[in-house]
């Protein structure tokens, strides 16, 4: 990252929030629930499936994790009063992880189970690095006993090899993405380079042992190379999806699309949208620069 694009991100908590909030509404679909679902069904009628997420993670008490709950009782009620092809994505720190494995586990149980009359599906979020063996023990703990939930691991992580070797035995069903959380160089690669070679590492691992896997990317690179095992091992498309972020790479969700690949947005929503829209934006100087621009513009 340039040093221009450092002194971008220690401006961007200066930018009043009505400017973040116009530019990062390509990216977060709304505050509410009924925005998100609007969201949904366009992306439906443009042929590609998504995954609702609540914003908000780290809950430091158990109210709200309750609300977190009840929002995403909500979510899946709603998806299937419209018809969507849409599930849920959530992140394990918001139902109480922190707080207390077992609460986190009795919580998103109720999720799932919900989402099991709708014959709905529930990711789990991976977070940072030391939150890594609960969720992954979460997960085990809910697929023995449920076959609609699924886990996310992150190719920067040097653990991740040994842990697909475990879950593919599972049978797990997975997300795979680069990774945002800044780690140590023991727990993660930190050249680019080294990420995208193990991500490619890890697809066909994935493709082999025959899990169902969500190649989350927005890399040409990493679709190239995911389009290379799939094709080497004739896997079904059944058997795979590539995911995206909301109003990124739109030009490249159209080629896979147009190529008769599914492909799933992630649509996150909710109160917390600042939150989240300062993270995006500090893993995406470039977009900064357009709120810097507006805001300019503005005064």
């Amino acid at each position: 990252m340039s040093l221009f694009h450092n002194l971008l991100i220690k401006f961007m908590p200066l930018v009043p929030k009505p400017i973040v909030k116009f530019v990062s509404k390509r990216y977060v679909a709304g505050a509410t629930l009924a925005s998100a679902i609007e969201t949904v069904k366009v992306l439906n009628s443009e042929g590609t499936v998504a995954t609702l997420d609540v914003l908000g993670e780290s809950s430091i008490r158990r109210e709200e994790c309750e609300a977190a709950v009840n929002e995403y009782l909500q979510v899946l009620d709603s998806i299937a009063e419209h018809r969507l092809d849409c599930n849920i994505s959530l992140k394990p720190t918001q139902l109480g992880l922190l707080l207390d494995e077992e609460l986190c586990y009795l919580n998103i149980r109720q999720i799932v189970v919900r989402a099991a009359k709708y014959n709905n599906f529930v990711r789990i979020d991976m977070e940072d690095a030391q939150t890594t063996s609960a969720t992954i023990k979460l997960f085990l703990r809910l697929h023995k006993e449920f076959s609609n939930v699924g886990l996310v691991i992150q190719a920067c992580l040097r653990r991740s090899l040994d842990d697909i070797n475990v879950l593919a035995e599972a049978g797990a069903n997975l997300r795979l993405c680069k990774g945002i959380y800044n780690e140590t160089r023991a727990l993660a690669f930190k050249d680019p380079a080294i990420v995208n070679y193990n991500f490619s590492l890890l697809i066909k691992k994935m493709l082999q042992a025959k899990c169902y896997i969500g190649i989350a990317t927005h890399d040409e690179k990493i679709v190239w190379a995911g389009l290379k095992y799939i094709n080497q091992f004739n896997v079904e498309k059944s058997q795979y999806e590539f995911q995206m972020l909301l109003g990124v790479e739109e030009e490249l969700r159209k080629i896979l699309l147009a190529g008769g690949h599914k492909v799933r947005v992630y649509v996150p929503f909710g109160i917390k949208w600042y939150a989240y829209s300062m993270r995006r934006l500090k893993e995406n100087p470039k977009i900064a620069v357009y709120i810097i621009k507006a805001f300019f513009r503005i005064k």
